[in-house]
């Protein structure tokens, strides 16, 4: 029955990864939303427990993943390409960085720019700072940057740099599972396989519609001083509704006529807005302290990126760092598919370097303009900016600019920003999953990456459902669990696999026992000459799971 129906659907599929991913995720949909708060107590004590018990391991994760992808940059596999020795990149700089942002962490800003730095100042992470000083502001800076800067972009970089390569110069699916091909071997093509995926599948899903939940939150309260529309359930549900129906025509024109030109036109009116904010607010306080916040930033990185509470009784992380990384995390297989499908022909070192460094400093000049002018008003003109913050968080962009002129039509201009970039995570998501639920001989199919987001739309709106920003935590931190652990396989994998290319043996002789083992110095062993050739097989057989 399965069968006929995939066929007059025209279904192109993964039948475990495709059915099992949908039917968990329409399931929550079904039991959350008419069962709201016992599933939102249910994950409240479960991330209670996390952030109790494994915090440390967030913290942790993350740290040395980032000085494990700068090793790998520097290294002796820095001129490995993505792609075979002749390769070459697909897009230009600029417009592989516009991109960067279509699937990284647009509506991340938009929405945290000025809460962010706002909600340190009136909540400093050390018992010591008092809330609303001028140390609590230079901390509050440092913060933000630790949260949206290196660190959040190592999550992202790191899946990515796994796929590109074992995709592009090993001839493997650009899935998730392709990354333990080393340790599974063919087995990936199997249970082992499908079970990852359905985690990266699942953790897309449930990541970007936060996001979406978050961003919704966000033109919500923009809509409400534009034009008077309420914040209510109902307008929560319609703008998702809107914001999804914009994500399936985007899906359907493709990569390049949809999700390129609009992150294109985005990134641009994105700029335009900071640089406005620079002109019309404090402009020498903004550059005195952007100068300042990257020595800041770089002085206090070392303590932050080991910090875990152990000596003070506060549950402050689990409402910041560790949300923020669980969140980024439950991005990580969406975004790192979709930088790797960007990425063809980059060298290591060009990847890393670019994906780390080209964002972060964007990131930078984001938070020095929106954060410092948003602490200047606090400070100078005694706007009360952080205790609105404190009591509405998805309003600060808009209290934020009320301050400046032309206060209509930058919040205007805010509303098209957030828009687009929720259209955009929305769409690339779909594409994402999409790729991961069938094989790398199928074609995609539109009203299957439509499915997806709609899908994604649903959950988006049952999340909100379940008790706005609170609840959005307690979920993701509870879902980024398994995939933090994955992160870190992830790199051992890859280090396996490079240092295996590079002695002349292939991903087969490294998964078969038949590679050597590595000594420091990378000499190969002599008698045997291995090539790195790609290889694809026909996987159809393995991949169809039988069904009546």
């Amino acid at each position: 029955m399965l069968k006929r129906l995939e066929q007059r659907l025209k279904l192109k599929m993964i039948p475990a990864v495709f059915y099992t991913s949908a039917a968990l995720a329409i399931v929550f949909v079904a039991i959350a939303a008419p069962f709201n708060e016992p599933v939102a107590a249910f994950f409240a004590d479960v991330t209670g427990w996390i952030s109790t018990y494994l915090g440390w391991f967030y913290i942790l994760s993350v740290t040395g993943l980032l000085a494990f992808l700068i090793w790998v940059a520097m290294s002796r596999y820095g001129t490995i390409r993505l792609g075979g020795d002749d390769a070459r990149p697909e897009y230009s700089t600029l417009a592989w960085f516009t991109m960067l942002f279509a699937a990284g962490i647009g509506t991340i800003l938009m929405f945290w720019g000025v809460a962010e730095p706002m909600t340190r100042l009136a909540n400093p992470p050390l018992a010591e700072i008092e809330p609303g000083s001028q140390e609590a502001a230079r901390l509050a800076m440092s913060i933000s940057l630790y949260h949206f800067g290196l660190h959040t972009w190592t999550i992202f970089t790191l899946p990515a740099l796994a796929i590109g390569y074992f995709s592009y110069r090993h001839g493997l699916p650009m899935r998730i599972s392709s990354i333990f091909y080393p340790v599974f071997g063919e087995r990936v093509h199997g249970p082992i396989g499908w079970t990852i995926d359905i985690i990266a599948l699942l953790g897309t899903l449930f990541g970007v519609a936060v996001s979406v939940s978050l961003g919704t939150l966000q033109l919500n309260s923009g809509l409400n001083y534009l034009v008077g529309l309420p914040t209510t359930h109902l307008s929560e549900t319609l703008i998702i509704a809107v914001v999804t129906g914009l994500a399936v025509i985007s899906v359907a024109l493709g990569l390049d006529r949809g999700i390129r030109r609009l992150s294109q036109f985005n990134i641009a009116i994105a700029v335009l807005l900071l640089v406005f904010i620079w002109v019309v607010g404090p402009t020498l306080f903004i550059t005195k302290g952007l100068v300042e916040n990257v020595g800041n930033y770089l002085s206090d990185l070392p303590w932050l990126a080991f910090w875990t509470e152990t000596f003070q009784e506060t549950d402050w992380q689990r409402g910041a760092t560790v949300f923020y990384w669980a969140w980024t995390i439950s991005w990580a297989p969406y975004v790192g598919i979709f930088i790797a499908r960007i990425s063809r022909g980059r060298t290591i070192r060009q990847f890393v370097l670019g994906a780390l460094g080209a964002p972060t400093l964007f990131t930078v000049l984001w938070f020095s303009t929106f954060g410092l002018a948003a602490l200047n008003l606090e400070f100078e003109r005694g706007v009360a900016l952080a205790s609105q913050v404190q009591e509405d968080v998805p309003v600060a962009l808009f209290s934020f600019l009320e301050q400046y002129p032309l206060a209509t039509l930058s919040s205007l201009a805010s509303v098209v920003i957030i828009i687009i970039f929720l259209t955009t995570s929305a769409d690339s998501a779909a594409l994402v999953v999409d790729l991961l639920s069938r094989r790398d001989d199928q074609p995609s199919q539109t009203h299957q990456r439509v499915f997806w987001t709609i899908l994604l739309g649903g959950v988006a709106a049952t999340l909100l459902l379940g008790g706005g920003l609170d609840a959005l935590q307690n979920v993701i931190i509870t879902l980024g669990l398994p995939f933090c652990a994955l992160l870190v396989f992830m790199a051992v994998s890859l280090s396996r696999a490079l240092h295996a290319d590079y002695l002349g043996y292939s991903l087969k002789d490294l998964a078969g026992g038949r590679a050597p083992d590595m000594n420091i110095m990378g000499e190969a062993p002599s008698g045997e000459d291995k090539g790195t050739e790609p290889f694809m097989e026909d996987r159809r057989e393995q991949e169809e799971k039988p069904r009546e």
